[in-house]
């Protein structure tokens, strides 16, 4: 019995899914992690998955493949090896080295979580300076934070709804222009900044 039919045999494929990070329910669904899947589109078999969004389908050897960038025969020994049945082949420098690396779609959800938790605080922030430093007669001074959160506000709003409700398209296509410039460095240090002067001025205050 070569290593393929060993495996096979021997490992079903939701444990190896769920080995490796993939949490199923007890429906068999989850949440693809071959593109940005925001509803579990994936169900995972004994001998097989299938994704009804992006089609990604295979069986247990196919889905440490895909999950990790390998060749069929190395996703084989890496199963082989993590499960015991193979303990005298440890992974090659290589296939390490790719296993090191993080997938495409664990990298978007990274991402993502990183644009939206920014693009939140920014639009509390806007919300609570649109309401505080409003002119309160007419022949008030019109504050900065109260034109940067006019200017700014409407169009924050609509970034963060369309990270919690927009399709996987419309949300890469936020998280690539956030991640352009440098833009979400520069918005996470704008509110750690902005966090500290606020600070400063409640110590001063108290």
């Amino acid at each position: 019995m070569n290593v393929f039919e060993t495996v096979k045999t021997s490992i079903n494929t939701r444990e190896a899914a769920e080995h490796y990070g993939i949490e199923v329910n007890r429906y068999g669904k989850t949440l693809c992690p071959f593109h940005n899947d925001r509803h579990p589109s994936m169900i995972v078999y004994d001998d097989h998955y299938h994704c009804f969004a992006c089609g990604e389908h295979g069986d247990v050897i196919d889905l440490v493949a895909n999950l990790y960038g390998l060749p069929v025969l190395d996703a084989a020994n890496k199963l082989a090896y993590d499960f015991g049945i193979l303990q005298d082949k440890p992974p090659t420098k290589t296939m390490q080295e790719k296993l090191n690396k993080k997938s495409e779609a664990q990298r978007l959800k990274e991402n993502e979580k990183l644009c939206f938790s920014a693009l939140l605080a920014y639009m509390k922030l806007l919300q609570e300076w649109k309401v505080l430093y409003a002119p309160r007669t007419p022949e008030d001074d019109v504050d900065s934070r109260f034109s940067e959160a006019c200017h700014w506000l409407d169009y924050v709003e609509h970034l963060v709804g369309t990270l919690i409700g927009g399709d996987s398209y419309e949300r890469n296509d936020v998280i690539e222009m956030m991640l352009t410039d440098n833009k979400l460095t520069k918005l996470q240090k704008y509110l750690e900044k902005v966090k500290k002067e606020e600070h400063s001025i409640g110590e001063q205050t108290i």
